[in-house]
């Protein structure tokens, strides 16, 4: 299988929920906040300063939505391929619980209380052979 380069926004999104987890970028965060905070009898608290903390965290928020829920998706993505590698190269699992993400919600509570009824009569099982021992 040949890999494919990521595109130009997932890089720049990979790189900057990085950085964003970062704990500088926390510190920078503070004194950014502390710097506003201090400058407050400067200019009198005014609107125009209130106004100013107020558009740039609103700005940055918006945007860390969006790189937020990207890093998730394809967190979430990795994630479901790895297990259903899991599944396919594990003896005795259920090959049909592989993309089960993508099924729908009946599918899915059938699929979890099939699960719950075989691992009930798995417990029911190993209770009857220990109580022959």
């Amino acid at each position: 299988m040949r890999l494919r380069e990521p595109s130009l926004f997932a890089r720049i999104a990979q790189a900057a929920s990085i950085q964003a987890g970062r704990s500088w970028a926390f510190v920078t965060a503070i004194l950014v906040v502390l710097a506003w905070a201090v400058t407050g009898p400067l200019f009198h608290y005014s609107d125009t300063w209130q106004l100013v903390i107020n558009t740039g965290t609103t700005i940055v928020t918006f945007l860390m939505v969006f790189l937020i829920q990207h890093a998730q998706n394809r967190d979430t993505q990795a994630i479901h391929v790895k297990l259903d590698e899991l599944i396919r190269a594990t003896q005795g699992a259920h090959n049909r619980l592989i993309a089960l993400e993508d099924q729908s919600e009946e599918d899915l509570a059938a699929a979890r209380a099939e699960l719950r009824r075989v691992a009930e009569a798995t417990e029911q099982a190993r209770r009857l052979v220990e109580a022959k021992q």
